[in-house]
């Protein structure tokens, strides 16, 4: 403890004398912590506005129509393609959704487009939610495969199918893919963003120490003389790093309550209810933590390869 309490004070009063080169080190921690506060709350919303399309892809199947098939699919072949939705183990759920029911749904979105039908033109249909959104091909296909009679097309197409390669069929597969691909995206970027700036404030906070241990390097020629060890040596670096980081970390989540604060209520995005950023909370733990390891991390680096203790 004796030891620990020299270490300490011997990291304090380094803190004092270097003043410069403290201001720039905590600066450093807190540009690279605020940015990070900032990557993880846009990052985390945009994920989570991913995950909401997402959970809008599903799987439509439609059934045949007087008008388009000739005849009218039955029951019993509803019936059938139920059970063989049912049995697919990447199916959630499945809901029927009944031509009236379609027509009901069309007069509430567009009434001027079918307040002047003369007939009902919609098909009874499912709506067919996955597990998971990327299973959406997987269900098509095992549907397209099963080749039940009654079913007039499906939404996606299966892939490679006639269906898929015509015009409607395109546009069907080209939006459901597209809302995974920029799912997909939007997670390698949100994870690039996050090492980057990782990287990039490790090495900042490392070269600013660096400057503080070239400035002390006959103390520390004076202390290895005088029999001091390796760790010793390197404690009150160490320690010193991790103050700068607390110290940048406690200034970013000041800014970062005050950004919150002050412009989130200014920001309206969207009014979806499952659509949000990680908790507030959370991202005050992140940087906290985040800037500590930052400054232990650059103190550690730095010393061991610039210094030869």
């Amino acid at each position: 403890m004796t030891r620990f309490r020299v270490i300490v004070a011997e990291a304090i009063r380094s803190l004092g004398a270097n003043l410069s080169t403290t201001f720039a080190a905590t600066t450093t921690v807190l540009i690279g912590m605020f940015m990070l506060g900032l990557v993880v709350g846009l990052g985390s919303w945009a994920l989570s506005l991913s995950d909401h399309y997402k959970k809008q892809l599903l799987v439509n199947v439609y059934f045949c129509t007087q008008l388009r098939c000739g005849s009218e699919a039955n029951d019993a072949q509803v019936n059938r393609v139920h059970d063989a939705l049912t049995s697919m183990p990447q199916v959630k759920r499945v809901e029927f959704v009944s031509k009236s029911e379609a027509l009901a749904i069309e007069r509430k979105k567009h009434p001027q487009m079918v307040n002047q039908l003369p007939y009902n033109p919609f098909p009874n249909a499912f709506k067919v939610f996955p597990k998971q959104a990327e299973q959406i091909d997987t269900i098509s296909r095992q549907l397209g495969a099963a080749n039940l009679k009654g079913i007039e097309s499906i939404c996606p197409p299966p892939p490679g199918s006639k269906a898929a390669s015509s015009a409607e069929g395109e546009s069907c597969s080209r939006i459901s893919h597209r809302v995974l691909s920029v799912a997909r995206y939007l997670w390698i970027v949100v994870l690039i963003a996050f090492v980057v700036l990782l990287v990039s404030s490790t090495l900042l906070v490392a070269n600013t120490i660096r400057l503080s241990i070239f400035a002390r390097r006959r103390e520390i020629e004076v202390m290895k003389l005088v029999g001091a060890t390796n760790w010793f040596v390197r404690g009150p670096f160490m320690i010193e790093g991790l103050l700068c980081g607390l110290a940048g970390a406690i200034a970013a989540v000041i800014l970062l309550v005050l950004g919150r604060e002050l412009f989130m209520p200014l920001i309206h995005l969207t009014s979806a209810s499952d659509i949000h950023a990680w908790p507030f909370g959370l991202h005050v733990l992140i940087v906290l933590g985040a800037g500590l390891a930052l400054g232990a991390a650059g103190s550690g680096l730095t010393i061991r390869r610039f210094l030869q203790v």
